[in-house]
């Protein structure tokens, strides 16, 4: 089996609910952490051979938060992208499973983590979280 490495890790700044961060959603946030991964890294898109992302509250974010992440990224669309819902062990599994995949042989190089934004999650009274 082939030895796993964790190259390197980014995250976007912490805010607080409802605060200057509420306009983003999680796959925004994602977008910018995997771009920002890619950079640092000097990774070019192409040669990510998946995404996996663990998002909790996916409602209202459209479908697959792990593909729109790859796609705001620029990782070619014939690469696959998982969204996994652990609630919050989602992040950190992720990663457990791309060093599964890197060990297996099934790809070499994957982007893993975790995009959330507790602002944007659907609340059923409107109004009563303000």
């Amino acid at each position: 089996m082939k030895e796993v490495f964790i190259v390197d890790g980014v995250r976007t700044p912490i805010g607080s609910f409802g605060g200057t961060l509420a306009e983003f959603s999680s796959a925004e946030l994602g977008k910018l952490a995997a771009k920002a991964l890619l950079e640092r890294t000097r990774t070019g898109p192409e040669a990510v051979d998946e995404v996996l992302f663990g998002s909790i509250y996916q409602a209202g974010c459209g479908q697959n938060v792990a593909r729109q992440i790859a796609m705001g990224a620029g990782i070619p669309r014939e690469r696959t992208a998982l969204t996994l819902n652990m609630l919050c062990g989602s992040g950190l599994r992720t990663v457990a499973l791309a060093a599964q995949e890197i060990k297996c042989g099934d790809a070499e190089v994957v982007v893993a983590g975790g995009a959330e934004s507790m602002s944007n999650a659907p609340y059923l009274l409107k109004k009563a979280r303000c």
